[in-house]
């Protein structure tokens, strides 16, 4: 590691010290940052990392996009929650809006919304409970209405549809481009390099590249199921980010990326200057309405209670 890595990290140790933070990141930010947080997880382990948090923290700085933040913010309204870069955005969550739920309401009255964790606070406000990628099929699942309108990743909504037959979810047009960008021809190159391996797809993948793999699961069912497989080589059609966290739990086994070019910008803003920036000057604070907090929380607290 260069000096000035070093040093940086010597500085961040002694600010997370001093000023009694813990930091949260996701799995497809750097690795570096992946080393130095307190806990790495996927969206569903850091929400309840946040809601769980230590007492003796005072502040969380949480290395991801902005949404996650703004859960984490909700979650522990007593702390202040930190982004070292706040253009770290979701294409996805800004997809759809609060009117957008508002008229999806009208027009099917008696559905319940499910929102996937990748939207914004105003879109969680709107539903009746929110959902990961690790649990969506079982909310659905338990949700006690027939119809549910689903916002908003159609893919992981088609998903889930395929999973609870029983019940009809009415899809918003929401997409990850990161995970869009996996084609059918990348798996299928990825196959022919790396014969044997199995294919491990995250539910944002269209339909065409499920149906190619060996499991589908969210990050963390896909890091389960590779440390339980005793398969030895596996080819990942997700965020590249996670291939470093599966290759360090998983010595002796190979991980491959379904397509090199699966990359989230927003994910890579994160970097050890802007950890210590932030640390240092307690800026870039996540703030939430009250009147539109209250209202969200309800919606995370129940897919926590349900999860």
């Amino acid at each position: 590691m260069p000096a000035q890595a070093e040093d940086t990290l010597s500085r961040i140790d002694e600010l997370r010290r001093q000023k009694a933070a813990l930091i949260l990141a996701h799995v497809y930010t750097l690795p570096e940052i992946q080393d130095l947080a307190d806990y790495v997880g996927d969206s569903l382990g850091l929400s309840q990392q946040a809601a769980g948090a230590d007492p003796r923290y005072r502040i969380i700085v949480f290395c991801g996009v902005h949404f996650m933040a703004e859960t984490a913010a909700l979650l522990s309204p007593g702390r202040k929650v930190l982004v070292p870069d706040p253009t770290a955005g979701c294409p996805m969550a800004d997809m759809a809006a609060a009117e957008d739920i508002r008229a999806l309401r009208r027009e099917h009255p008696g559905a319940l919304v499910a929102c996937y964790v990748n939207s914004t606070v105003e879109v969680k406000a709107e539903s009746d409970v929110c959902v990961t990628s690790s649990n969506a099929v079982k909310i659905v699942e338990k949700l006690p209405a027939d119809e549910i309108i689903f916002v908003p990743d159609r893919s992981l909504g088609e998903y889930v549809q395929s999973r609870v037959p029983g019940k009809r979810l009415v899809l918003w047009p929401g997409y990850c481009p990161t995970h869009h960008c996996i084609l059918a021809p990348h798996v299928r190159a990825a196959r022919e390099s790396h014969p044997g391996a199995l294919v491990l797809a995250h539910p944002e993948c269209t339909r065409d590249i499920l149906a190619l793999s060996d499991f589908v699961g969210s990050t963390g069912q896909i890091q389960a199921y590779a440390r339980s497989s005793p398969a030895k080589e596996f080819i990942v059609a997700s965020e590249n980010g996670i291939l470093y966290r599966l290759g360090k739990d998983n010595p002796g086994k190979s991980f491959f990326p379904a397509a090199k070019i699966a990359v989230c910008p927003n994910m890579k803003k994160t970097t050890l200057p802007k950890v210590l920036a932030v640390l240092a000057h307690e800026d870039n604070v996540v703030r939430v309405e009250e009147a539109v907090r209250e209202r969200a929380l309800r919606s995370i607290t129940r897919m926590l209670e349900m999860s």
